[in-house]
């Protein structure tokens, strides 16, 4: 275990300064008596004997607090045999048509969800015909009227099936639109410079990763209707770069999207607003290919085949993989903060 930001634990000096000024500036509660002598005979109770129980409770919320700001940290050593690998960008539509269902197995779900399930199985293998990605350099930017990037290009894909957790379908009007061109530019643009966030990640010399080809895979199932840049004006950028293009039209002719209701829930009917001519010409002018994809088990064989034709060669590449651990000092302080609040409110009540 480590600390990323061992610096915190300097907190801990302060707390028995702040209980120390809290007792000078409040004091110790009493009555004036002409004679204690009596009172000195009487046994002290247990509950007389425990009222220093909720103010230890207290320091010890407030040292599990310093431990959680000093972000602990697993680490896991990974060695990875890499020579050559490929850098990919995942560029995914998550627009409003994008929440309209798709057969995955034996239920519909979103597009979104089987793209992202079936995405997750591709980079990580599914035990069966997809082997997964480990070696390759892979990020992944999301799109709707704006692209963004939701992960970098990094050889640590356990950060990257996290940040695919967070990309959801647009709700609001102003996000629904579809800037595949936007999207296009900042992946190549982010391909472009790979090489240098490989560097920053990769320091070992002697076991450089070297790059053997750049790709992008774009998944959408609209046509371009906002954004500063044009598809076409993206693909001359990627194929200037030498990066090639993968594109996916996700759904069938028609499909079906759930709509709320005051009457409830109800199922209705879509036309398909897929641009395929611009996605054939996007793949074709850089070199890679055009497939659609009505169904998860269809979307699995594309994959299949573009890992059939993108393949990495071997040698080693070690780097460091790392899990916070902060969540269960965090519970462990919450719990004991409403015990400390239970006890002082209670058993260890004080008047005044």
């Amino acid at each position: 275990m480590r600390f990323e930001t061992s610096w915190a634990f300097a907190i801990l000096l302060l707390i028995p300064l702040v209980f120390y000024l809290a007792r000078r500036r409040w004091g110790r509660p009493g009555l004036r008596f002409s004679s204690t002598d009596q009172a000195r005979r009487i046994a002290r109770s247990l509950r007389q004997r425990l009222t220093t129980l909720p103010s230890l409770v207290r320091i010890l919320v407030l040292v599990l607090l310093v431990v959680c700001i000093a972000r602990p940290q697993r680490g896991k050593e990974r060695i990875r045999d890499v020579s050559k690998g490929v850098a990919i960008e995942m560029v995914v539509d998550r627009s409003g048509s994008m929440g309209e269902e798709m057969a995955f197995g034996t239920e519909n779900l979103p597009r979104l969800d089987v793209v992202k399930r079936v995405f997750k199985e591709f980079v990580m293998g599914n035990g069966k015909d997809l082997r997964g990605r480990s070696h390759d350099l892979i990020g992944m930017i999301a799109f709707g009227s704006f692209a963004d990037t939701i992960c970098p290009l990094t050889l640590g894909h356990g950060a990257l099936a996290r940040f695919l957790e967070s990309v959801k379908v647009a709700q609001l009007r102003s996000e629904s639109q579809t800037a595949i061109g936007d999207a296009l530019a900042l992946a190549a643009a982010r391909l472009k410079t790979a090489e240098e966030t490989l560097a920053r990640q990769t320091k070992d010399k002697e076991r450089r990763y070297e790059i053997k080809s750049k790709i992008i895979i774009l998944l959408t199932d609209g046509r371009h209707n906002f954004g500063k840049r044009g598809p076409m004006e993206a693909a001359v950028l990627a194929k200037e770069w030498g990066i090639k293009i993968y594109t996916i039209g996700i759904g069938g002719e028609e499909g079906v999207t759930t709509v709320q209701t005051l009457m409830g829930a109800f199922k209705v009917p879509t036309r398909s607003s897929l641009d395929e001519r611009t996605l054939q010409v996007i793949a074709d002018q850089t070199g890679g290919f055009y497939r659609r994809a009505g169904s998860a088990e269809a979307l699995r064989e594309i994959y299949r085949e573009i890992d059939a034709m993108e393949r990495s060669e071997i040698k080693s590449v070690r780097f460091l993989d790392y899990r916070e651990l902060f969540s269960p000092f965090a519970l462990a302080a919450l719990m004991l903060l409403i015990v400390e609040v239970a006890l002082t409110n209670t058993v260890f009540r004080k008047i005044p």
